[in-house]
């Protein structure tokens, strides 16, 4: 058949993937085959193991058993009937002792593998199974045929020409000595399960106290940016209310301003919402239609500026002290302390009733020093105080100090005491 150009095959690449829609169950089917033969390669490989084993019947058998066991995986009671119906056919077909310590081998792995990978009902089964199977073997097709002609005991103990072997003339040890091996193998895989689910436990509730984590450090993100946007709109709202009328610039002043902090929570906000976009390591990258501009930086002592001219413009005149070389911060001590900055402002042109304030930040040998003091009211400001709980929760998670608190000679003094690390001076 002739193709055009720029027409496909119709054919192109439909074999490979029948084939791999085909393999699995191909795959599920052969092995449950192997399952379903391994009891009778089993016993033709010991039945010609009497006068000497064949290395590939030996071969074939091995290599059955890893196929059986790798069925425990999915399901494991039918392979577990399979893999003990392989153990009892060579134990019927070849009665030594070493045979039989194979067959009890076998059964205790297998449940100890159930114990340790399966829920609790299914090892149990799978336990007493084994046990039953090993069980019923062994009395049934007792190693040495049921005696033991080496042992040197009297003649009239003999039965048939021989002594009773230690495997019928001991029941109760014989059945102890099952019962032992697959308890142990049992409590050994069930230990094993419980210390993965106490672990997997852990990882769950460290997930889950990262997520509480970050979503009150998203919560203190959103008041101290939008109560700092709000106090300042709200207090210029009303100064160009008043004036409006009689000094027409002055309320242009306040509009000019209001526009300002309106778009700067605006493009906090976005920035917020942008982060809790961001997809998971690992996820699928964002489709060509997304919006993918990049982020604005995060707010840091760089823009203090920005702050003394927002309280300027709300009427709060902020009088600056920032000794020494203005160095660079980590990003976390950066933003927390413009936080900081940004409330303790936020409360003084909202709660103090003062024209001025001062504000000092002071870059110590292992520490950063950020103190807001104004000659205001004092007290407490009215509410529920999120503002202070936020600058607290912020310098705690940095393991700094942080005080709050009216001043003896009036007003209120806000400080905070951020550790910088080694890398970070």
């Amino acid at each position: 058949m002739d193709i055009e150009a720029g027409q496909a095959a119709p054919e192109q690449g439909r074999g490979p993937r029948v084939a791999g829609r085909l393999w699995p169950p191909v795959r599920t089917g052969l092995a449950w085959s192997g399952a379903v033969v391994y009891p009778f390669v089993t016993y033709v490989t010991f039945d010609h193991g009497q006068q000497g084993f064949e290395i590939l019947m030996v071969l074939a058998s091995v290599a059955l058993t890893a196929v059986v066991a790798a069925l425990l995986r999915r399901r494991p009671l039918p392979a577990l009937v399979f893999l003990l119906l392989g153990a009892v056919t060579a134990t019927m077909e070849m009665r030594k002792t070493e045979v039989s310590y194979l067959q009890i081998f076998v059964g205790v792995c297998a449940v100890g593998y159930l114990a340790a990978t399966r829920p609790r009902r299914t090892s149990v089964a799978a336990a007493l199974m084994a046990f039953t199977a090993q069980l019923l073997s062994l009395f049934a097709f007792p190693p040495d045929g049921g005696c033991d002609p080496t042992a040197g005991v009297p003649p009239k103990s003999m039965v048939n020409g021989c002594a009773p072997s230690g495997w019928v003339s001991n029941n109760g040890e014989t059945v102890a000595f099952i019962a032992v091996a697959l308890i142990a193998a049992w409590m050994v895989g069930s230990s094993s399960r419980e210390r993965r689910a106490h672990a997997e436990a852990l990882r769950s509730q460290a997930t889950a106290r990262a997520i509480t984590a970050e979503r009150l450090r998203i919560a203190r993100e959103l008041h101290d940016m939008i109560a700092h946007s709000i106090g300042v709109i709200a207090i210029q709202a009303g100064v160009g209310s008043r004036v409006i009328e009689t000094q027409p610039a002055e309320a242009r002043n306040a509009l000019t301003t209001i526009e300002t902090a309106s778009r700067e929570t605006l493009a906090g906000l976005r920035r917020t919402l942008v982060a809790l976009r961001k997809p998971e390591p690992g996820a699928e990258p964002a489709s060509s239609h997304e919006d993918l501009t990049p982020r604005e930086p995060a707010p840091g002592l760089a823009d203090i500026d920005r702050l003394v001219a927002s309280a300027l413009d709300a009427g709060v005149r902020v009088e600056l002290r920032w000794p020494g070389g203005r160095e660079p911060l980590p990003a976390d001590i950066d933003l927390a302390a413009f936080r900081i900055l940004q409330e303790a402002l936020t409360n003084v042109v909202r709660h103090a009733g003062t024209e001025s304030c001062r504000v000092s930040v002071e870059r110590r040998a292992a520490e950063l020093s950020i103190e807001i003091e104004d000659g205001g009211r004092g007290g407490l400001p009215a509410g529920t105080g999120f503002g202070l709980v936020g600058m607290r929760e912020r310098v705690a998670l940095l393991h700094g100090r942080f005080t709050a608190g009216p001043r003896p000679e009036g007003g209120f003094r806000v400080a905070a005491l951020l550790p910088v690390p080694e890398e970070g001076r």
